[in-house]
């Protein structure tokens, strides 16, 4: 039995041959269905990771035991009574990208955070509990100074996620991820078939790229996790993609619905439902990747997070409830994250719980 959270109020230990989070004390009511649920995907899914001292049930998540997972777990307690905080706090780190995807909507523009903001907004984030910071868009790997930025995370309040379409990385650089911390690098792989992926980076030899990027980071001892988009009439390639996965050696298949251009993009209810029986499928079945879906993370897990455990800080500061919602609240070049927090909270956007991606409703 190992304790995780010991407050006045509050006790959480995890039994780790059961893996069961126990709660007890005064808020022990109140945070007990939230570990309910964690529990229940202890009990029936496989985890991404077991390692000698700790587990990694989701690549997404802190592992089990450790500050960072305790950290999340004094969320979740505030969270329930009326004082969520953003968990997961992800950053837009530069424009630059050697690909030329048609849906990047930044690579336009011009400026990016400099490193004494994004240090000052790292500082803001570990302040308000937040145990999870995930740098993103266009190529992180191309900041010259990402590497120092993963080392500044106090790797006892907060795990580093880093995206990646795999183009710049090579077995120097994941060795100095390694070295800097880095907790689980995210390489997204569009289709099995080359040329579909090609065509959606804008690159010639992307996918071939991507996959020995996925090796080189693998073979340096880092975390992988292969992130993928479905759209309607996509479905069934989850398992094509999850077999090169299974190939690759990655830790977890990263499925996310992809943000609809056009009504016939949209995935149906039934579509949805697939996946949901493919997350369920594999996860209970031994060996082999683990798959995360945000069809069921948001849709019948935890609802939406956007807003209410995710908060993103775009490449020119302005605060948006997540990526894929473009309203902004705030800038962290004008006020601290924990008034930008403060204003998304108070816009009373992100009241209760909805499960479902708002993202996707932009064609109703």
């Amino acid at each position: 039995m190992t304790m995780l959270l010991k407050t006045a109020a509050l006790r959480v230990d995890f039994d780790g041959d059961r893996r069961a989070l126990q709660a007890s004390g005064a808020l022990a009511r109140m945070i007990q269905p939230a570990l309910n649920i964690m529990n229940q995907r202890l009990a029936e899914e496989k985890p991404a990771l077991i390692r000698p001292n700790d587990m990694v049930a989701s690549t997404w998540l802190p592992p089990i035991p450790s500050g960072p997972f305790r950290r999340l777990l004094a969320n979740e307690a505030k969270a329930a009574i009326g004082r969520p905080i953003p968990s997961t706090v992800s950053i837009e780190v530069t424009r630059s990208c050697g690909a030329r995807c048609e849906h990047c909507l930044i690579r336009e523009g011009e400026g990016e955070l400099s490193y004494e903001e994004m240090t000052r907004v790292i500082d803001q984030a570990l302040d308000l509990g937040s145990c999870i910071i995930t740098f993103t868009e266009g190529d992180p790997l191309l900041r010259e100074d990402i590497f120092d930025l993963i080392r500044y995370i106090d790797p006892e309040k907060a795990v580093v996620n880093l995206f990646s379409p795999g183009l710049e990385l090579t077995a120097e650089k994941a060795v100095k991820l390694k070295e800097a911390g880095l907790y689980n690098l995210i390489i997204g792989v569009y289709s099995t078939n080359p040329e579909e992926h090609d065509q959606v980076r804008g690159v010639s030899g992307a996918h071939g790229r991507a996959l020995e990027a996925i090796g080189a980071a693998l073979d340096a001892g880092l975390m992988v996790t292969m992130s993928c988009h479905i759209k309607a009439g996509q479905v069934e390639r989850i398992w094509d993609l999850y077999g090169l996965a299974s190939e690759l050696g990655v830790q977890e298949l990263s499925v996310w619905e992809g943000m609809p251009k056009t009504p016939e993009e949209k995935l149906t209810l039934i579509e949805k439902e697939k996946i949901v029986d493919i997350y369920r499928k594999i996860n209970s079945t031994p060996g082999g990747p683990r798959i995360f879906a945000n069809t069921y993370f948001e849709g019948q897990m935890l609802g939406c997070m956007a807003g209410r455990r995710w908060m993103h800080v775009a490449v020119d500061g302005s605060i948006r409830g997540c990526p894929y919602l473009k309203e902004s609240y705030a800038n962290i070049k004008e006020v601290s994250l924990k008034d930008a927090w403060g204003v998304l909270r108070r816009s009373r956007d992100f009241e209760g719980s909805v499960w479902h991606c708002p993202a996707q409703e932009i064609f109703g």
